[in-house]
């Protein structure tokens, strides 16, 4: 069967459809409308090796934060639903990312308890036509989505879009490190039996 997810979600805001695969190879098909969130979940798809489709049609009339934080709810859904009971995954990831100048770190866990703790500091209100506070958003849809534990800092930069950028491979890179398989974890990483 794989560990996949097709997802749809439709309100008077947004219109989504996702398919993730998580034991992909880094192919992305994705249209959000919002080119700067774009350029971010092909990054996410190619750095955690995760194949990603992702169309929404979303009232960016409005602004793009239904968009956002829309794409963050179905994608944290779909790795949800794609890891079912969590069978012999490593659970934890962590992974630092460099950016030129900027300097993201990302630890997470799979362990259905979601939390966000986001220490990043935009210097500016856009990347692209996207709110930077937009990236925080869509973060914590995805952490209570996916019952996901994420902690998210950037050390230092001085370029938004850097920042950004770094935050979203290292989230990708410490996401696969925690799905991975290892056949010496029988059932769950956990001692109460269930994640």
């Amino acid at each position: 069967m794989g560990r996949r997810a097709d997802i749809s979600r439709k309100t008077l805001e947004t219109d989504i459809t996702l398919t993730l695969d998580i034991d992909g190879s880094g192919k992305s098909d994705v249209d959000t409308g919002v080119g700067f969130l774009d350029h971010m979940l092909i990054l996410f798809a190619k750095h955690g090796l995760f194949d990603l489709g992702i169309k929404i049609k979303g009232d960016l009339n409005v602004d793009a934060h239904h968009t956002v934080e829309d794409a963050g709810i179905v994608l944290g859904q779909a790795i949800k639903d794609a890891l079912d009971k969590k069978k012999s995954i490593k659970r934890y990831g962590s992974s630092y990312v460099p950016m030129d100048e900027a300097l993201a770190f990302v630890v997470l866990d799979l362990g259905g308890r979601p939390y966000l703790v986001f220490d990043v500091n935009f210097t500016s209100d856009k990347v692209g036509e996207m709110d930077t506070e937009l990236v925080e958003e869509f973060f914590r849809a995805v952490a209570f989505n996916a019952g996901m534990n994420i902690h998210i800092k950037v050390l230092y930069g001085s370029n938004n879009h850097h920042m950004a950028e770094a935050v979203f491979k290292a989230f990708a890179r410490a996401l696969d490190q925690a799905t991975m398989l290892d056949d010496r974890i029988k059932d769950v990483m956990s001692t109460k039996g269930i994640i």
